[in-house]
């Protein structure tokens, strides 16, 4: 069975490793898709917290449970999967207290420690597969993993109706953030990100407004202010841009030693709420049911799907900027544009 195995920071191979087995209330699933997204640049790149080498990246999965181990009841071979790649320890203040995505003990499938789903196939805690429709199309159902984060993100945002939101970033974060603002409550959704690839992306998916700059808007300030890049020039630039007792969320991931420059008396006297957002909290079922309602145009956001073999390119693209939502395919012979 083939992998893609980052075995340090900076350095990964692809390479034979032996096939998974289910144990106790585990699932063997086969992988029909696998987003690469920011993280696993930072994964890549040493740059997030916990990271365990060498290890199997990919957490946005969808695929096929082709074996199940004991106590595994609530799926059964052959049905279609979306995978949650959160595991906690379920013991510490945090997860008794209902806030397991704050463990301590945290572990991305992909991401920490545990080995992800860029390989052909791979084992999942049964707790954390769930059930798609038959009809339900798995390549774009991969898109789940990150919708359940943006649901979690809205969960914590303290909004009210008919408020105007502003969102950095045209990637696949910021596109589904946009397309779930309304449903939030936005009177009005406006996009910036300096890669006119990208806010075509948006336009293509209904986003009423979209910029290069937040300067070109008719709007000074907003409501909710966002940041889907995890960049510190666009974490400081988006700040000043959040309206007198609003709220700013930081949604991106940036690096871990990475610091932003702000004022803090404009956030003592404006009230500005700054809200953090990790990850999913009783959020991924959720997600399944947003998906399966058609509440995101997904078709326009994914552009390529990369072999396993050519995962080196599909990062290059990535940091490259080009390109929309990237796939790896692990069981596909050739890599596909999908956008052709």
């Amino acid at each position: 069975m083939r992998a893609v195995i980052f075995e340090s920071a900076g350095t990964l191979v692809v390479a034979e490793r032996p096939e998974p087995t289910a144990g106790h209330k585990e699932v063997v699933v086969e992988v029909a898709a696998v987003g690469i997204c920011g993280t696993d640049i930072h994964v890549f790149d040493g740059e997030f917290e916990g990271t365990i080498f060498p290890l199997v990246p990919g957490h946005e999965a969808t695929g096929i449970i082709v074996a199940i181990g004991e106590g595994v009841t609530h799926v059964a071979v052959g049905d279609h999967v979306a995978v949650n790649p959160s595991t906690t320890c379920g013991e510490c203040e945090f997860c008794l207290n209902g806030k397991n995505n704050l463990c301590r003990l945290w572990n991305g499938l992909g991401v920490v420690e545990s080995d992800g789903a860029a390989q052909q196939r791979f084992t999942a805690p049964a707790a954390n597969v769930f059930k798609l429709r038959p009809e339900t199309d798995l390549y774009q159902a991969a898109l789940i993993e990150p919708i359940a984060c943006a649901i979690r993100a809205y969960d914590i945002l303290p909004r009210k109706m008919g408020e105007h939101y502003l969102i950095y970033g045209s990637g696949t974060m910021g596109l589904l953030m946009a397309q779930l603002a309304p449903r939030a409550g936005a009177a009005s959704v406006t996009i910036v990100d300096i890669n006119e690839e990208r806010l075509k992306t948006a336009r293509e998916v209904g986003v009423q407004h979209v910029y290069t700059s937040a300067g070109q808007s008719d709007r000074e300030k907003w409501d909710v202010v966002i940041d889907c890049t995890g960049s510190i020039r666009a974490i400081e630039d988006a700040l000043p841009r959040v309206k007198a007792g609003g709220t700013f969320q930081h949604f991106g991931v940036a690096p871990v030693d990475a610091m932003a420059n702000y004022s803090p008396f404009r956030v003592y006297r404006d009230e500005i709420s700054i809200v953090g957002t990790m990850a999913v909290l009783n959020s991924f079922g959720r997600a399944v049911e947003m998906f399966e309602a058609g509440a995101i145009i997904s078709e326009p956001m994914i552009s390529h799907s990369f072999t396993l073999e050519d995962y080196p390119q599909a990062l290059a693209m990535f940091r490259a900027g080009s390109g929309r939502k990237l796939q790896i395919r692990p069981n596909d012979s050739e890599s596909r544009d999908l956008s052709a």
